[in-house]
């Protein structure tokens, strides 16, 4: 569960963070915390990593 502080996708701190705050889901790098926040509702972030999920968003072998 989200919560208005910063959760951070992994244990080394390397990638994104994410925070539930008045009922909208904020992503940022973590590399670059002052830097873009990209907004998503609830239900698209649901959507979102539903998706991440299912692999919908894996590149192709050849990008890897």
């Amino acid at each position: 569960m989200l919560s208005d502080q910063w959760i951070t996708a992994s244990e080394s701190g390397d990638c994104v963070e994410a925070r539930l705050i008045a009922n909208r889901v904020e992503v940022r790098n973590s590399k670059r915390p002052a830097g873009a926040i990209v907004c998503f509702t609830p239900a698209e972030w649901r959507t979102f990593v539903a998706g991440v999920r299912r692999g919908v968003f894996d590149l192709p072998e050849l990008m890897s």
